[in-house]
């Protein structure tokens, strides 16, 4: 398997053959207002072209539609036939973005090969929550290939502690810009809840993203780094990729 961190949540994956575009963000630098009156979104430029970015995906997989995980450039460059997976919340969405190959993830289901499971979450606490809606994650397993875990958007809560649980991932992806709304406090995983993931499965790989691209997320490379070192991780467990970088791991 191999994990491209495009920018902020995109991801690439090359996974049992295919290849797996994760919630796609292509908006230039600064093309969008800030979430919390910080710098214009997003607010580092993509690593590559959009073009490069679209470029051979098989299948796209939305954790939720929120803007900084499909956004206008992105649903007007995808193939509309492609076949798109999300959760039950988003149908009435994506079907009015005209993706005729969508299809819910309400628990389970296998594409060419590949199980993908949903998994849930809570993108923040209290009011917020409200005001923010569903969230999901999803868990990949396919013959020969690593247990994937992404994890979405969300803190560290009781379904995500259920999910490290029930699938006992080889390699977990979480979302960790420790993004902050004003009075409503944490709705990403922050340092300290992502060093609780990597001590939780101990045995699993983390890979550290939606990091430095949004100006509502305050968590840093250096910070998640220095905190992973602090509680003492091992150098091959903790993962913080730079835009564009590529990662493989074994099944």
């Amino acid at each position: 398997m191999k994990i491209q961190l495009i920018r902020n949540a995109t991801l690439k994956l090359d996974y049992h053959g295919k290849t797996i575009l994760v919630d796609p963000m292509l908006g230039e630098k600064g093309a969008y207002d800030p979430f919390v009156g910080g710098p214009r979104n997003p607010t580092v430029a993509l690593p590559m072209s959009a073009d490069a970015v679209l470029e051979g995906t098989d299948m796209v997989l939305i954790t939720h539609t929120h803007p900084d995980h499909l956004d206008p450039p992105a649903i007007a460059g995808l193939d509309k036939e492609l076949p798109v997976f999300f959760q039950p919340f988003d149908a009435a969405k994506i079907e009015e973005l005209g993706f005729p190959n969508g299809a819910v993830i309400d628990s389970s289901t296998e594409w060419e090969g590949i199980a993908i499971h949903r998994t849930g979450g809570r993108h923040g606490t209290g009011e917020i929550l409200n005001m923010l809606g569903d969230v999901s994650g999803f868990v990949l397993q396919a013959p020969g290939e690593p247990t994937l875990y992404l994890v979405g958007d969300s803190i560290l809560e009781e379904q995500v502690r259920a999910a490290l649980a029930t699938y006992s991932p080889d390699v977990i992806v979480t979302n960790s810009g420790g993004a902050v709304i004003p009075g409503g406090g944490l709705i990403l995983m922050d340092e300290a809840q992502t060093v609780a993931v990597a001590e939780l499965a101990p045995e699993a790989a983390l890979v550290a993203i939606h990091i430095e691209s949004l100006d509502h997320c305050h968590v840093t490379r250096e910070s998640l780094r220095a905190a992973a070192d602090a509680a003492g991780l091992p150098a091959g467990q903790f993962h913080v990729p730079q835009d564009g970088e590529v990662l493989e791991f074994e099944g």
